[in-house]
């Protein structure tokens, strides 16, 4: 579980109403300690500077370019847990040739004593916004049990799918392999159904510039993709809704 690396597999997405669509691109993700990113010693990936892969901190959390570990524990404390201080890890696509964009990146939050105590889902639209869901994990999961979650929606992410939404998570402890799905409630009933699977490889230069040439422009294809998305689901008559504008906090919880 506590392993750096890459996960290579695919992410889905299946719409339900008011009609059916579908796709599946592969991706990889990168599956880090907070900690030690600023060490890890690979010269095609760097922490807060520029090269073949990054992570810089100020694609997530305040966006600022302050370290991200005090953010997140204040989240957990003003959440009401108080075990802060063990491992923070974090699943997102890292920054290729400078450029990224993530829709969904996972952190989990655990304890001094190992055990996971919360997942914080931070959620980015393609107009600028981001938003936090901070979901705590039950005391009494069994271990390698699945994760299961839930939370309003607070934050505009699609122009096609109605505010009054309903998500509910159900997530693997990343270990050798990844799995999240994620089911989003209307009213009426389920209206899309997303899915992140894959595999992990050990975090090594030579894995990361074999990603390098079999996917140079996964971070742009990712924005690509979505513009992509909302055409065709605009050319099948998909119903625009109007952006409400930011939640009044950063991070629900």
């Amino acid at each position: 579980m506590m392993q750096d690396g890459l996960y290579f597999g695919t992410v889905t997405h299946r719409r339900l109403r008011p009609f059916h669509h579908a796709f599946h691109y592969p991706v990889f993700y990168l599956w880090a300690d907070l900690d030690r990113l600023p060490r890890l010693g690979l010269r095609t990936l760097s922490h807060n500077r520029s090269n073949l892969f990054s992570f810089h901190d100020r694609d997530h959390g305040p966006r600022d370019g302050q370290p991200l570990r005090p953010w997140i524990e204040d989240a957990l404390q003003q959440g009401g847990i108080d075990d802060v201080g063990g491992p923070i890890r974090v699943l997102c696509l890292p920054r290729v040739l400078g450029y990224v964009f993530n829709p969904l990146t996972i952190f989990f939050c655990y304890a001094t004593s190992g055990r996971l105590l919360a997942v914080l889902y931070e959620v980015k639209n393609t107009f600028g916004g981001q938003h936090s869901y901070l979901l705590r994990v039950p005391e009494d999961r069994a271990p390698g049990a699945p994760i299961v979650q839930s939370c309003d929606k607070c934050f505009y992410v699609s122009p096609f799918i109605d505010m009054q939404a309903h998500y509910r998570f159900r997530v693997r402890e990343p270990d050798d392999r990844l799995s999240v799905l994620i089911r989003e409630t209307l009213p009426e009933g389920e209206v899309l159904v997303a899915a992140l699977t894959g595999r992990r490889r050990p975090l090594t230069d030579r894995l990361l510039l074999w990603t390098l040439l079999r996917y140079p422009f996964l971070t742009l294809k990712v924005m690509f993709a979505i513009h992509w998305q909302a055409l065709r689901l605009w050319l099948k008559g998909a119903r625009f809704h109007h952006d409400p504008g930011l939640p009044k906090h950063q991070i629900s919880a």
